[in-house]
């Protein structure tokens, strides 16, 4: 049952992470709105490939009139043919397989919560992690037809990111919770591992923060797509850098390189060099640091943009397991000695 409850956790791990670059492609094509209902699309089960498919009695239009007047559109000039002029079938597909890409993750955490209750490790603590991650799960759901409701609401898109954040986090300690305790601590006690588990908390704060304001720099990249028209997006830099929020997020990502370098030596000074994670932590900082400078200086790519977003979450899960071995390995060392 043990080897069950984990590779049940690493497949909602991988399953969210999966759905965050999926998520991140949504946005960077402005497919958010590519299915205007919710939990149907354009009033369908399975979303058509062309208007004439759409049959406007589904729609709701007194929805569609809603949304209108909260963007001070007249509701009266919203009928079914204005609805239907915006249909997409690509933004329609991207933003599908997006609810499709959800599933897996929403099954795997429900199969995992149920089976917590039958651990023989770590079963309170399993399934208060379990039962949170089930909860964001639903929780994430609710907020993502929000999305859609509000018509791509700021404040909604980054509460959006921010549950996913913390879900990876709790789906990393299942992982952590469930994992076989054989094997050593990475880092011996010491004055040395000290220096590692601040340089490591303080790594995390920085990528945490750095995660939330860069939701927040999409945020305006998605109000430019909306209003720059026809302006290249290699322009686009010049008018984030107008922003505060853009400025400190592109200068505080030195932290991030200075933390985890820091970390990477101490790490060697502390002659265990065979920890993965730290090498992971700076290596994925590196190229952090490569894709925001062709943001900064080349163009805003769409592509890069997805690949920015994706990697923040994968080393936020990389961070957060690495927390957890330093954390915790005095406990796992003596639990594999009784067992």
């Amino acid at each position: 049952m043990q080897g069950f409850l984990h590779r049940t956790a690493q497949t909602a791990l991988v399953s969210l992470l999966l759905l965050i670059f999926v998520g991140a492609t949504v946005r960077a094509t402005g497919s958010g709105l590519g299915c205007p209902d919710w939990p149907t699309c354009w009033g369908c089960l399975v979303p058509p490939w062309k208007a004439s498919q759409i049959d406007p009695a589904r729609l709701d239009l007194e929805r569609f009139r809603r949304n209108a007047e909260r963007h001070g559109i007249d509701p009266a000039t919203i009928t079914p043919d204005t609805v239907l002029s915006r249909f997409n079938p690509v933004h329609t597909w991207v933003e599908f397989v997006n609810r499709l890409t959800s599933l897996p993750l929403g099954l795997s955490t429900l199969v995992l919560f149920l089976a917590a209750f039958s651990a023989r490790r770590h079963r309170v603590w399993l399934c208060v992690v379990a039962f949170l991650s089930l909860a964001d799960v639903i929780g994430n759901a609710w907020l993502g037809a929000e999305v859609v409701h509000s018509g791509l609401k700021p404040g909604v898109i980054t509460t959006h990111m921010a549950l996913a954040f913390a879900l990876i986090c709790l789906l990393t300690t299942a992982v952590r919770l469930t994992a076989d305790p054989g094997g050593r601590p990475a880092v011996e006690i010491g004055p040395l591992r000290r220096r590692i588990v601040w340089v490591s908390v303080l790594f995390f704060g920085c990528l945490v923060t750095e995660g939330i304001m860069g939701s927040q720099v999409r945020e305006h990249t998605d109000e430019l797509a909306k209003s720059a028209g026809q302006l290249d997006r290699a322009e686009w830099t010049g008018i984030l850098e107008q922003t505060g929020i853009y400025l400190i997020h592109r200068s505080a990502s030195w932290s991030l390189l200075v933390t985890s370098a820091l970390l990477l030596f101490w790490i060697r000074c502390s002659q265990r060099p065979g920890a993965m994670r730290p090498r992971l932590l700076f290596a994925g900082v590196l190229a952090m640091m490569v894709m925001g400078v062709i943001l900064a200086h080349v163009a805003v790519f769409r592509v890069v943009q997805v690949l920015h977003v994706g990697l923040t979450a994968v080393l936020l899960s990389v961070a957060w397991g690495w927390l957890l071995e330093l954390f915790t390995a005095d406990l796992v060392a003596k639990e594999a000695t009784r067992t």
